[in-house]
């Protein structure tokens, strides 16, 4: 999809499967699974998508998906269809690993921080976009690389702590809302995690956002929607009403990353909650 001067792509890393009662926390299953049907052991499906920007400039990458590092229990755990892998969804696009200038990380969790890195030669862990800028909050780092008992489950250390060993791979960044490349920002938002980040890509006047966890799925939208996953959620509520509002207001395309039906839309506001006005494929 073109945004003005740049094009969005929607790169898929696969479908993997959660929690249904985790995804929407105090949301009755009475209610989401009327969208999201549940298998037998309660998980929904979800997508790893992640977004593509060309900016004509540099080619940059919004999270990695889950991975292929993970062993076959971990594949059953999370019920993992890597079909195709987020290298054949670059690759139609005519791209390769080498290609990538950068990577933002919205947060370090093991589905959107899992395909940061591979198993290289001999065996060892290495990025898996050589050229690359990692692009991650500060914060996050501190906490990703410390985490308590609460949030441990969620990361794993090799992806992500083995690209500090490559000097100047890493950019860190600091602040609320911060420029990264002319026309792409991040957005905390905390909630999910306390440094939780959107992206926001802005050419020539229309702008996309990509949600992350602040919305995972189109089913997500309405504001009291959040997840057992979300740390604060809260914050999540009120970081949702702002952003929402404002991509209602402004007519942004927001980008869903866990969707598996929808990649994109615009958003409406009916009475005191946000609704899908257009669905769009990136």
């Amino acid at each position: 999809m073109r945004l003005g001067k740049f094009f969005i792509h929607a790169c898929m890393d696969g479908l993997f499967r959660l929690d249904g009662g985790s995804m929407f926390g105090i949301v009755p299953k009475v209610l989401w699974e009327r969208t999201d049907p549940p298998d037998d052991k309660n998980r929904i499906l979800l997508a790893l998508r992640s977004l593509l920007i060309r900016t004509g400039e540099a080619n940059i990458l919004v999270d990695t998906g889950i991975g292929g590092k993970g062993d076959q229990k971990f594949r059953d755990i999370y019920m993992i269809d890597r079909n195709p892998p987020l290298e054949g969804a670059l690759a139609a696009h005519g791209l390769t690993p080498q290609d990538v200038d950068m990577v933002i990380n919205t947060h370090l969790h093991l589905d959107h921080a899992g395909g940061n890195t591979c198993i290289g030669n001999e065996g060892s862990i290495a990025p898996a976009f050589p050229r690359a800028k990692y692009v991650i909050q500060k914060g996050e780092w501190e906490d990703a690389t410390s985490p308590d008992e609460r949030t441990m489950g969620s990361y794993i250390a090799d992806d992500f702590v083995p690209l500090e060993r490559s000097k100047g791979t890493v950019e860190f960044v600091d602040g609320a809302e911060v420029e990264v490349v002319k026309g792409v920002s991040v957005i905390v938002t905390g909630g999910h995690t306390p440094f939780h980040q959107c992206v926001k890509v802005e050419s020539e006047g229309e702008v996309a956002l990509f949600l992350a966890d602040l919305v995972p799925t189109a089913s997500h939208l309405p504001l009291p929607y959040t997840m057992a996953y979300d740390l604060i959620p809260r914050d999540t509520v009120r970081a949702k009403k702002r952003l929402l509002r404002q991509a209602v207001d402004e007519e942004w395309l927001v980008v869903f990353q866990h969707d598996p039906r929808i990649e994109a839309g615009y958003l409406a506001w009916e009475g005191e909650k946000p609704v899908l006005r257009e669905e769009v494929r990136l």
